[in-house]
């Protein structure tokens, strides 16, 4: 059965369009789809398999779908959908947001307080292997705020070459050279505040030293917590299956090249936090 039998494209205000295409593509059950498909989260997850060519093609046109209207109401319901998927998953290491297990490859997205900004990043991309795909999922809707807001990578990448050439030539030329000083355990107050022992996902710092040396980074111990350094590592990377170039970093707030970032606060005589340089 085709996947116009189960699924329809429907607007939101949101939605914007870049190139001729809409960003991102919302998806809902189709109105007349009752007798055809009982919609509980096997439903779903049965549709995905079915047809998920055709959505891995609207992926790849549009680089978002919002899924809306479908009985999705947990996070095992929600494991279900990104199993259906049939994705790899890429382990949780070397990030630094404070995250917590819920079920399966679900965990919650971050734990700071809520009014700290987290600005535009990609995940993960202070490290060489960082996700090519990100679910979302919100169980509990807010009265207020905690929009998860996303943009295009290579539109934010055309935008800056033509704004600020030589700034894009040096970052493609030189790259970027991330580095933090994290704690033995997680700061909840900050959103970039995992400890090391998170970071790693152990407790031994041999294990951490090992982890880390498979991430092409290097650790230096301080009396309270470590020092790690990534770099220098590739700011302009090309989406193969996009042919297109993206800026891929992390917070843009920490690029600078001398200043502290704005999340970062002082412990002895270090700076907590992370420092992003051209490498």
């Amino acid at each position: 059965m085709p996947a116009a039998s189960f699924f329809t494209e429907i607007p939101v205000p949101q939605q914007r369009t870049f190139h001729g295409d809409l960003f991102p593509t919302t998806l809902s059950p189709k109105p007349n789809t009752a007798k055809l498909v009982h919609w509980d989260v096997s439903g779903l997850t049965e549709a995905i398999k079915a047809h998920k060519p055709w959505l891995d093609s609207l992926l790849h046109k549009s680089g978002a779908i919002l899924f809306r209207g479908f009985p999705v109401t947990t996070a095992s319901d929600f494991n279900d959908v990104v199993e259906a998927f049939g994705f790899e998953e890429l382990p949780y290491v070397g990030g630094a947001a404070p995250r917590t297990n819920v079920v399966g490859r679900v965990f919650t997205a971050n734990e700071s307080p809520p009014d700290k900004k987290i600005p535009f990043h990609h995940e993960m991309a202070q490290v060489p292997k960082f996700p090519a795909k990100v679910f979302f999922f919100c169980e509990v809707e807010p009265g207020k705020g905690g929009e998860t807001p996303i943009v295009l990578s290579h539109v934010i990448y055309e935008k800056m070459r033509e704004k600020y050439p030589e700034f894009v030539e040096r970052l493609e030329e030189q790259g970027l050279i991330y580095t933090r000083v994290l704690g033995e355990e997680d700061d909840p107050s900050s959103p970039i505040g995992s400890g090391w022992k998170s970071t790693f996902l152990t407790k031994d710092k041999s294990v951490a030293e090992e982890r880390a040396a498979k991430l092409g980074m290097k650790l230096e111990w301080l009396e309270d917590g470590v020092k790690t350094v990534m770099g220098p590592i590739p700011a302009i990377k090309v989406d193969k299956e996009q042919a297109a170039q993206d800026m891929v970093q992390q917070h843009g707030g920490c690029l600078h090249r001398l200043e502290r970032c704005p999340e970062q606060s002082r412990k002895g005589r270090h700076l907590r936090g992370r420092q992003t340089f051209t490498g």
